[in-house]
Order: C-alpha cells, then structure tokens, then sequence
C-alpha cells in the first residue's frame, strides 16, 4: 500500500507491528490515500518527475460497516473506515483503520480529502487534518471503542483530536464551551511524540481558515476560564488575549498544531536521546523526555539473515534482546548470509538500470529521502579524492535511492548533482541512484551493502532508523554523530563517526561541510577499505557486533515496551 512518505509512515507502521507482538491492545487510525504518494521518474540528467500510484483498495483492506462524519464549512463530509489487521508473531491483532470521503454523499471537493498524500495546499492539509483528528475519534467511537485510555498523537497532524475529545467532556457535562477541568481530563489521555526539528515538520494554520473551516465556532473555548485563556494563547503563541477565534483570525494569528499538542498531553517525548535534547531548546516551557525509536526486526532482518538467526538464536522474532548473542554466530555463516543480501542487491541494480555491479566490491548505501538536511552529496564533495582513495585503498562502489519531495527545489537538485558526479566518476568510482524508492527497495539496499552512510546537518537528524535497519543485516553505519547515532555509535566496534561528537560544542555552531567531508574520506581511506579488503575477521567482527549491540537494542519491540512504562501507564 503506497501511502506513506517516508520515515513517519515507516516507523507508525513498525510500531503496529511491535504492538501487535507485544499483544498490546491498540487501535491506528490513518487517512487512506486512493493516489498514494507517487512513482519517482528519474530522466538522463537526474530530474525526477512524479505519476501517481493507482492501487486497488479492496486488495488491501476489509471496508467496515461504520460510519461517521465532520462538519467543513457547514457541509457535512460522511466518513467511512477500511481495515487492515497487523498480525503478531503469537497471532494477536492489531486493527488499523483507514479513514475514507470517497463517498457519494459528499461533494467532489470533499471525496478527493482522502485521494493524495500533501496532494494540495495547506488549506487542503487543514481538511485533511479535521478528517483523521476528529474523524478519527469519532469513527473509533461508531466501532465501539469507547474507554480508550490513552490517545498517541505522532507529529501534530492528528492533534485536533484533542478537540474532539475537548468537546466530549464538555457535552457529558451538558456545556457546549471548554473550562479548565475538561483541558485537565483531555490531557491526563493524551500522549504526544515529536519527530522533527525541522521547521517544515510542524504545521501551522492562519486562524482565517481555522475560522472558515468551521464557522459559527467562536465560542468554542470559554475565555472567562483562565486555563481556556491560556491555552488559547498558547496554542495560537500570541501575547496577548484574543476576544475570541473570529479576532484572531482579523489579527492574523495563526494556529500552531504542535503547541495544541503540547499543550494537551501528559506526557512528550523526541524520539533520541540528543533529539529530547533539541526539543527542550525548541520548547523551553514543556517538559520533553526521550524515547529512542527502533525498527521491526521481524520485517528489516533479510532472509538470508532470518534463517541464520533462526538456526542459532531462535527466539530472536519474540525477544529482539536475545539477538545480543550475535557475537557467538559462526563468522563464515555471517559472510555467507551477508553475500546472498549482496547478490539480491546486486540483482535489484541489474534489473533496474543494466549495469553490474561488482558483489567484490566495497559497497556504501544512502537511501533516504533527498532533501537538503540529510546531505546525500557530502562524500561526493571532491571527487578527485574520491578517485585517489579508490586507487590507493580499494575499489569502492556507491547505490542510491531516494525520493524529493515535490515540492523541494534543493532536494530535486540534489539528485542532479548526484547524477552529475555520478557520470565525471565514471569506472573511477561506480555511482548508481535507484529510482522509485519504496519499503523493498529500502530492505534490499539496508541489507546488501557494506557499510551504511548517513551524513544529516548536525542537530536536524530527529532519530533516523535506516542504520538500524543496516544494523540488524551485519552492515555498520558510518555516520555524522546525530539522532540515534550518538547512542548506537563505538568507534570501530559498532561502525565509525564522521567529525567530532557536538553534544559538547558550544551552541549551535554552523555544520562545517567541508571538514566533515574530510572527517568521511579519512575514515574510508585509512580505516574501512583497508579493513574491509586486508582484514576480514576483524571487519566480520564490527558486523557481528552492529547485530549484538544495535540490532537487540534499537528495535520497535523495545521501543514499545518504554512506551507502555513512560507514556501509557503513569
């Protein structure tokens, strides 16, 4: 089913999948994207165009009965939910429901709100928004699930729902506005994770189309009731008091879905230990904890991988810490399952482009989305070094893969670039960049290189969990010391750093691009490839403990069990 992005849809999806193991009982809601995301098309030069994904629906998901609806502009937009069961290692369930406007009953306009993933303009978005944080609340009701005890908001696209729920309190007490002790029962239910500190990551509206979204709705919040006040304040970061949503919107204030999160949950957390951090300087006045995200073992470990942990650590799929035994694997078993993943690559690159690659050769991958922060180019910095570090150290080969976001310039730039160094290497240095970038691709590429390349800008890495994925293969990461990174990383034990640690530099000094540039070809020149190509046991090694040591601990099943003792428990 394409309708994800990127990482946030990965990562939600790997969480259901830990829940589901763990036999927690959760219910997801999403909003169902009938055109998905896009198919990535890539011309000679690099320049990515995008087509829609046509999917059928009915292939995937089991529609329900259920129904709902949300008011937009006094129209009324029915609603109904397709399901979608992640199946457990021990056969539990968890449902995921799939929120849907195609309906008859509703205008063209409003049946195309569930048809494209960031398919319009932000008034587009605001819709969309009402859809799965309202819609979403009020569907699980028309399902039964009515004493929910905890309400996960991930990112603050779903943080209307803290409206509805606002609205259900007031109602059971025969009000129609908000006071305080409905804001301190809302939040006692409410949980909120943050996975960005890129601005882009946090939505926000003008009030003008808050306003035009639902007329009539200015005397939502009671403004005699201080806590009310605040919240507004808060929520809209206005200094000063607003008479109610209709002057907000004449003063141009805007609504800001991360601070109506923030502002209404128990409990927040970044998701690393340095991303908590950066949050806290973000938003001083929240107090913000930290968990660590992980991926799904079960689904990132390839097959030749699974089999080798299947012989010797059965119980990796139920208990990811037993995976710590990784270091007593049989070292020619782990070359062996390693070089399937490689001939699978191998194959994949082959089929896609024609060109063959070298399954000799040292193999790095990047494959992230391709956006400026993440800084897919860094090693190709000084591709006359590149050369020299091939001639004097060992053959080396790079794979990529990677979609812009549409709407991003630089990040669509940033493949030119990649295609233009990739055609003055030539032979010197074999580059390929994977179109269409999607879950399998993602899997073969984690599993079947050598060493896992990550280089964001110093502090926008939130978490990152491709190296995990690596990890959990035998491939260590070679990575700028950000996200989770900086708790993963031993120095030539679970794979190498690029530049110094910056926890301890002053500020937010300015990333030097062309130091850590330096710092990366260093590493490769005078420390990997003669690793990899003059010491095998010792290389085998590093693979043996990214398994032991990162692949049991940065895991969605750990990750999971401290969100049922942090977050959905206290």
């Amino acid at each position: 089913m394409p309708s994800y992005s990127g990482g946030l849809g990965v990562l939600a999806g790997d969480t259901i999948r830990a829940a589901a193991d763990l036999r927690l009982p959760m219910v997801a809601v999403s909003l169902l994207y009938r055109k998905g995301y896009f198919t990535q098309r890539l011309a000679e030069d690099g320049s990515q165009t995008e087509e829609p994904v046509e999917w059928s629906v009915g292939d995937f998901l089991t529609e329900d009965p259920a129904r709902a609806s949300v008011s937009i502009e006094n129209r009324r937009v029915e609603l109904r939910c397709w399901r979608y069961s992640a199946k457990g290692v021990r056969g539990f369930e968890v449902p995921i429901y799939f929120l849907d406007a195609d309906l008859p009953a509703n205008t063209e306009a409003d049946r195309n709100l569930t048809g494209s993933l960031y398919g319009g303009d932000s008034y587009y978005r605001l819709c969309q928004e009402v859809i799965l944080g309202i819609g979403g609340v009020r569907i699980l009701r028309a399902l039964g699930y009515n004493d929910l005890t905890r309400y996960h908001m991930n990112e603050g696209h779903a943080a209307l729902l803290t409206l509805q729920l606002l609205d259900e309190e007031a109602a059971k007490e025969g009000r129609k506005s908000i006071r305080s002790e409905d804001i301190e029962k809302v939040r006692s239910k409410c949980v909120f994770t943050t996975h960005t500190p890129v601005p882009a990551g946090h939505d926000r509206f003008p009030m003008e189309y808050f306003t035009r979204v639902f007329p009539g709705q200015t005397g939502f919040l009671d403004l005699k009731d201080a806590s009310s006040a605040d919240l507004m304040k808060r929520v809209l970061q206005a200094e000063q008091n607003f008479l109610d949503l209709q002057e907000a919107a004449r003063r141009g204030a805007s609504l800001n879905m991360t601070q109506l999160a923030l502002s209404l949950s128990t409990y927040v957390n970044g998701v690393a230990k340095q991303h908590g951090e950066t949050s806290r300087q973000m938003f001083p006045e929240v107090p913000i904890e930290a968990i660590t995200n992980g991926v799904h073992a079960g689904t990132w470990t390839s097959a030749p991988f699974q089999q080798l942990f299947d012989r010797y650590i059965p119980s990796w799929r139920e208990d990811n810490y037993s995976l710590r035994s990784a270091l007593g694997l049989p070292a020619e078993e782990v070359w062996a399952a390693h070089l399937i993943a490689k001939h699978n690559l191998l194959e994949t690159v082959r089929e896609k482009t024609g060109l063959k690659f070298d399954p000799e050769v040292f193999t790095i991958g990047f494959a992230r989305r391709a956006t400026g922060y993440k800084r897919a180019d860094l090693i190709l910095a000084d591709l006359d070094r590149l050369r020299e570090i091939a001639k004097n150290s060992g053959h080396f080969q790079i794979i990529y893969a990677g979609k812009a976001h549409p709407n991003d310039a630089g990040g669509k730039d940033i493949i030119r670039r990649i295609f233009h160094a990739k055609k003055a290497l030539r032979k010197a240095v074999p580059v390929v960049f994977l179109d269409d970038y999607n879950l399998e691709l993602g899997g073969r590429i984690t599993s079947g290189v050598d060493v896992w390349l990550n280089t964001p800008q110093f502090p926008l890495e939130a978490s990152g969990t491709s190296g995990m994925k690596a990890a959990l293969n035998g491939v260590p990461s070679l990575s700028i010391l950000d996200g989770w990174w900086v708790e993963g990383h031993i120095e030539g034990v679970t794979g190498w750093c690029i530049g110094e640690s910056r926890r301890t530099a002053a500020g937010n000094t300015p990333a030097d691009n062309t130091a850590e540039a330096e710092s990366l070809y260093n590493k490769l020149e005078s420390v990997i490839l003669p690793l990899y190509y003059n010491d095998r046991a010792k290389f085998l090694q590093v693979m043996q403990h990214a398994i032991a040591i990162n692949g049991s601990f940065f895991n969605t099943q750990r990750m999971v069990q401290q969100y049922i003792t942090d977050a959905y428990l206290r």
